[in-house]
């Protein structure tokens, strides 16, 4: 098959496979829907209160990179569902091509739809604050936007990376859901210098007008993008060495 072709069978494969694809719509739906409801109800009096306006307006990120992850393990795993791997690789037999593919297609629709998400629950939250909406002049604003993009797309290619290695989308989702939504709080509390280097920690930074901790937006990204390279060599090295 020729370079082209690999890329789009691997486009193929996220729009053919139920899991992966639906999750890849739930990275926008949910957070939509969670924008809708949280802002429309009690934005108004968050606001009032808030701090960062820029930090609360992505209050939905928490549930979009769940769904991120879900993406990134669920269109991998498939590869692993009744000897598919195999079929693939005879069709790719160069291993490093068609895990190039498969990594770049995931980075791709998930920062796409990532950029898209983002927008749309900045200005669907803002619509609901009145005197207190902020528009993309904000400090930080534009960046948060484009930022948490670029952060759900590295959430992905991060359980893409251990997905991988573990070659199951369920060890992969039991490990890194618990470790975001409990054990980084739990990090935090007992060393806050040392959680500020997870990567979910990390990666939001991005999402503040003013970082808290000792990383600026950026910086933190690349904290993310670190953690995410190490999975995919990860799973690099598993494509490689082991068997299909």
């Amino acid at each position: 098959m020729s370079v082209p072709a690999v890329f789009h069978s691997e486009w193929i494969k996220i729009r053919s496979v139920r899991a992966s694809f639906g999750s890849l719509l739930a990275i926008f739906a949910a957070t939509l829907a969670i924008t809708l409801l949280v802002f429309a109800t009690v934005g108004r009096a968050e606001a009032e209160g808030g701090e960062d306006p820029v930090f609360g307006a992505f209050y939905a990120i928490n549930f979009a990179q769940i769904a991120a992850i879900a993406f990134g393990a669920t269109a991998v795993s498939s590869e692993y569902a009744g000897g598919a791997l195999r079929i693939s690789l005879s069709a790719v037999p160069r291993r490093g091509l068609f895990y190039a593919a498969k990594t770049a297609i995931v980075a791709v629709t998930a920062f796409v739809v990532g950029i898209v998400t983002a927008f749309a629950t900045f200005f669907t939250g803002q619509a609901f604050l009145g005197e207190y909406a902020i528009d993309l002049d904000e400090p930080g604003a534009l960046r948060a936007c484009v930022g948490g993009g670029i952060y759900l797309a590295l959430m992905a290619l991060f359980a893409t990376g251990l997905t991988f290695l573990l070659r199951s989308a369920v060890a992969t989702l039991s490990l890194l859901v618990p470790f975001i939504l409990i054990v980084s709080f739990v990090v935090g509390d007992v060393a806050e210098g040392a959680a500020g280097y997870l990567p979910d920690r990390a990666g939001q930074q991005v999402l503040h007008q003013t970082p808290v901790g000792g990383l600026d937006p950026w910086t933190g990204l690349a904290v993310t993008a670190l953690w995410a390279v190490v999975a995919l060599l990860g799973g690099w090295w598993s494509v490689r060495r082991r068997d299909a």
